[in-house]
């Protein structure tokens, strides 16, 4: 069936208190997509975020980011007062406070688990315990506290302050019941939420210390290779990722559990998945942990095609989204293929040359995502503004517009994209806005300005609604 989404992070979403959260403006952004006939929303990661703020490094793979479980919430419930909650009104609706988050969200979390009741305490350490992966994430926060935020590598402190630890299963328990009042909503909506699967964990990470066997790691817990990929074209030394690699070999002698377990996990959150850097599970870039630049690197076997079975099996039926972008080997092509997964086609890529390529919308096949962009590239309306002239007039010309004012030819390439074969199509939600670059949410390669950007009320209200309607009834999506 056709179908038709946005892409848009939970950190995105409008709201008074510094992030995007789990409250009513999710509902409202479900309404929206609802009331224009879309039927997907994809997000990005759900677990903690690093010092650049991005979601693709966290602490677990299992775990809950404590900056979406919604205050509003919470003071219904009286775990926080009127002036603890006025006290947490951000400074700018533009922009994640990150830094003030930081300081702030969890200390705050922790004091509202000590007003808990009982009867409620009771089911929270009831979650915690039927949760075994949550319980080890909460116990390395925990430990993180008690030794200063060190890598767990680090720690010499393992007394744990029970306030804390408590703090965290509460955090966890609120994050997953909230949310899973915002999916039931959608569901009802009939809207389809997507996750998003980082292929690779942090070291610095509750899944490395609970499953040290399981990684490439050596005897003080440091990982001996790391992850990247090669020189590209979003880097030409290629992207340093530094995440400890999968010991496969020793994965699967215990049936790949810790794998299966994580995605039986998300597919439980979501309806669906995207697995981020696919590719990895074919061949994956293997870098020297004291190398500079990902350049060094090579291409190491991975765990291939007897591993996506494993999936399959544990997916049951759900959508599983292969990013295959990036250097594609035929090899790679062919595990996709032999999965059945649709793989990504993002049409910024078609036009960076002439020559015919899988991101061109006449190659797209009916088992696959398209999408204007993702949340690593540039907008629609950006990536216009800074290709050079002849090809942006290839571009306009294939999509049917050959005016000389070529700020009119946005809704021609979107035309595009909806009138072609794929299956299912997405647009960011900086797109539907017709915003330029100054609204990008990430730059690979680059540690600052990432991850900031925010929607208002208001903007999202200015949508046309009509416009898209009327091109997801065209184009029967």
């Amino acid at each position: 069936m056709r179908k038709s989404g946005v892409l848009m992070h939970i950190s995105t979403l409008y709201g008074d208190y510094s992030c995007g959260s789990f409250g009513k403006e999710a509902k409202e952004f479900i309404d929206f997509l609802s009331d224009t006939g879309f039927s997907v929303w994809q997000v990005l990661p759900f677990g903690t975020t690093d010092e650049c703020n991005s979601p693709y490094k966290s602490y677990s793979a299992f775990g809950g980011n404590p900056y979406f479980v919604d205050l509003n919430s919470l003071y219904e419930k009286g775990y926080i007062t009127y002036d603890e909650l006025n006290r947490q009104k951000q400074n700018t609706p533009y922009s994640c406070e990150y830094k003030r988050l930081f300081d702030e969200r969890v200390t705050l979390l922790c004091d509202c688990a000590q007003k808990v009741p009982d009867a409620e305490r009771e089911k929270i350490e009831k979650f915690i315990e039927e949760n075994n992966y949550l319980a080890d994430f909460c116990k390395f926060m925990a430990l993180k506290s008690a030794n200063s935020d060190a890598e767990w590598q680090k720690w010499q402190n393992f007394d744990i302050d029970e306030k804390i630890l408590f703090g965290w299963k509460f955090i966890q328990y609120e994050f997953f019941n909230q949310w899973q009042e915002i999916k039931k909503y959608a569901n009802e909506k009939n809207i389809s939420i997507i996750g998003d699967i980082p292929i690779y964990v942090s070291q610095d990470s509750c899944d490395v210390w609970s499953n040290r066997d399981e990684f490439l790691l050596d005897e003080k817990g440091y990982p001996t290779s790391v992850a990247g990929v090669p020189p590209d074209y979003f880097s030409k030394d290629g992207q340093l990722w530094g995440n400890p690699l999968y010991d496969w070999d020793k994965m699967k002698k215990n049936d790949c559990k810790w794998w299966v377990d994580r995605i039986s996990h998300m597919l439980k959150m979501f309806d669906g998945i995207r697995i981020d850097h696919f590719r990895g599970l074919e061949s994956f870039w293997s870098v020297p942990a004291d190398a500079k630049t990902a350049a060094s690197g090579k291409w190491v076997k991975g765990p291939g095609l007897d591993f996506i079975e494993k999936i399959k099996k544990t997916a049951d039926g759900k959508m599983i989204i292969a990013e295959d972008l990036g250097e594609i080997s035929e090899d790679v092509k062919r595990l996709v293929e032999d999965s059945g997964f649709p793989g990504m086609r993002v049409l910024q890529f078609g036009f960076l040359s002439y020559d015919d390529n899988v991101h061109l919308p006449h190659n797209y096949i009916k088992n696959c995502v398209a999408y204007t962009g993702t949340h690593d590239n540039n907008t629609l309306l950006g990536y216009l503004w800074e290709l050079d002239a002849d090809k942006k007039k290839y571009l306009l010309k294939y999509c049917g517009y050959e005016n000389e004012n070529w700020e009119n030819g946005f809704d021609s390439i979107v035309r595009t994209l909806f009138a072609s074969s794929a299956d299912t199509v997405i647009l960011p939600i900086q797109d539907l806005l017709k915003y330029g670059s100054d609204t990008r949410l990430n730059t690979p390669g680059t540690s600052e300005n990432n991850w900031l950007y925010r929607i208002t009320k208001d903007q999202l209200s200015g949508i046309d609604k009509n416009y898209y309607r009327d091109l997801i009834k065209l184009y029967k999506r």
